[in-house]
């Protein structure tokens, strides 16, 4: 992203999408106050957090045992109350459906490849689909403290090892595929990336006309074979993402407010949720609600305006889709491709 001397300025900068997560597939119910565990919770969580100032929400559904749920009828039930509950929401189902581990002792994986493109067929349809590009690491508890998961499921050694040894399968055989089929429903993808090499295969894949869309993607910044939280790696995605794009941070507990607080300064966009995070400071709890409210607040106090809902979809350029290559480039601000014969570095072309 190209930043002028006036970027920083908050009247300049788009105004400010809040994702909410607040279903926390990790977790199990006491884990945290504000799980969900009914149909009904469900649609509350979603319902306090779009009135607390969240316009886009990430989605997971629990069974009433308290576990991740797998059942595709539980999504396209939560999906259809949504639509009715919180209509100007972008609904956004999280790609791995749950990788929560069944029972103690027992993995937490992402599902097959096969499953996870059923996401594309839930009926009615979500407005996105979270994807992972290239299969990764994705210890999620390397960065926590033991203060973090002190008295949670996580604490028990057979949780936390599965948490640790977790991997993204996320293949050339997945995304390509799963990219076809969410275009093919109408469903624009998320990308979720988790390093600079991920983001540079998304580049390839528009391209190489791969993919013909928006660029909607989230910096995860989680550590374990993702990025970690470094400001400087931060600031350097966000220097390399394409000026088109649609950038949000996450990262996780205690850092998730402090990361979020640059890229509302920079004017990206933010994710918070007790998917994502637990506590307001060491020792404090904070539910999902009290997270989106802290986002608006530091926001109000840099001057930059929140998201209605209609504005976010706007944002998010849902149901745009672009006819080719030089398009798609063209809309995110890329230059485009080398011509044969051409020398030199690459400009964008100019109008006649």
């Amino acid at each position: 992203m190209h930043f002028l001397d006036d970027s920083l300025y908050p009247e300049n900068q788009e105004k400010l999408v809040i994702q909410a997560a607040p279903y926390g597939p990790e977790w199990l119910p006491g884990d945290a106050d504000d799980l969900p565990l009914t149909m009904d919770e469900h649609v509350q969580a979603a319902v306090d957090c779009y009135n607390a100032g969240a316009t886009a929400l990430h989605i997971h559904v629990r069974e009433l045992d308290g576990h991740g749920s797998k059942r595709m009828s539980m999504f396209n039930e939560l999906m259809a109350r949504l639509r009715e509950a919180v209509p100007d929401m972008i609904l956004q189902i999280g790609g791995s459906i749950s990788f929560a581990p069944e029972d103690e002792g027992a993995d937490a994986k992402w599902l097959s490849y096969d499953t996870r493109h059923l996401l594309a067929e839930i009926t009615p349809s979500p407005d996105q689909v979270t994807i992972a590009i290239n299969t990764n690491q994705m210890n999620i508890v390397e960065l926590f403290d033991d203060e973090d998961i002190e008295g949670t499921s996580m604490a028990k050694p057979a949780y936390y090892k599965a948490y640790r040894d977790m991997v993204v399968e996320a293949g050339p055989d997945f995304y390509l595929e799963h990219l076809e089929r969410l275009r093919a429903n109408g469903v624009q993808p998320h990308f979720q990336l988790a390093n600079m090499a991920q983001l540079e295969t998304v580049e390839r894949l528009v391209r190489k006309g791969v993919y013909n869309g928006p660029m909607v993607l989230n910096y995860v910044a989680i550590g374990g074979g993702f990025a970690g939280r470094h400001p400087a790696d931060l600031i350097e995605f966000v220097r390399r993402v394409p000026d088109g794009a649609v950038l949000s941070i996450e990262a996780s507990m205690r850092a998730v407010a402090p990361m979020n607080a640059i890229g509302i300064a920079l004017g990206t966009h933010v994710r918070v949720g007790n998917e994502d995070n637990l506590w307001r400071r060491k020792g404090e709890r904070m539910s999902s609600v009290k997270q989106v409210e802290q986002m608006v607040r530091i926001a109000d106090a840099l001057g930059r305006e929140i998201a209605t809902g209609p504005e976010a979809k706007k944002i998010y350029k849902l149901g745009e889709w672009y006819s080719d290559t030089d398009e798609t480039l063209a809309q995110l601000g890329m230059v485009p491709n080398r011509r044969p014969g051409r020398r030199g570095f690459m400009l964008r072309d100019a109008k006649s």
